[in-house]
């Protein structure tokens, strides 16, 4: 029984997260050590597949696994790949919130957005925003539009998380008068 629910909590968590890295699968469902995750997700090979990226298995739902959880989402190998496991190691950092939602569409009079994710912490609507290998003139464009969403709401934070201390640094200073913070994906792996 306790095996049946450990395989349903992974392949939810794939359901969710769309793509986990290995490392981000034990940490999350407290597999062990490496060889015990291994065996652990080879077991499931029935729902799941993978591929490599940067040396590394990034496993996601196959037809079985989506059947199984009833995910509708249809995923396969991606060069967006880091996008989602950056945005999938903050959540895990930030404690895995329940009421965490991907890809969220914000909408107030004629400013319109998607986040990369929300959620809600201390009653405080928090938008994360995944800078992977993104124009700094889009961020910029973004930041922009969440700065003229905080003259209706100023009830909000943001989060980001980047991939090097200069791109960390630029978009701190852009955010300055907005509640943000601003990780580097090394500071959360």
């Amino acid at each position: 029984m306790k095996k049946q629910q450990r395989v349903e909590e992974i392949l939810l968590s794939l359901k969710n997260c769309d793509y986990l890295s290995r490392e981000q699968l034990q940490k999350m469902h407290n597999l062990g050590q490496t060889r015990n995750a291994q065996r652990i997700l080879f077991s499931l090979s029935e729902y799941i597949s993978y591929f490599n990226e940067e040396k590394k298995k990034i496993y996601y739902l196959n037809a079985v696994g989506r059947e199984m959880v009833q995910a509708e989402k249809i995923r396969k190998k991606t060069p967006q790949v880091n996008h989602f496991l950056m945005r999938n190691d903050l959540y895990i950092i930030k404690g895995r919130p329940s009421n965490w939602k991907n890809e969220v569409k914000v909408s107030v009079n004629d400013i319109s957005l998607i986040a990369d994710a929300a959620y809600i912490f201390n009653k405080l609507h928090h938008f994360v925003e995944i800078d992977y290998k993104q124009s700094m003139s889009k961020n910029i464009q973004k930041i922009k539009r969440y700065k003229k969403l905080s003259t209706y709401n100023p009830q909000f934070a943001l989060v980001w998380v980047t991939t090097t201390p200069y791109r960390k640094k630029r978009i701190a200073d852009l955010c300055k008068e907005m509640d943000c913070k601003v990780y580097l994906w090394n500071e959360i792996k």
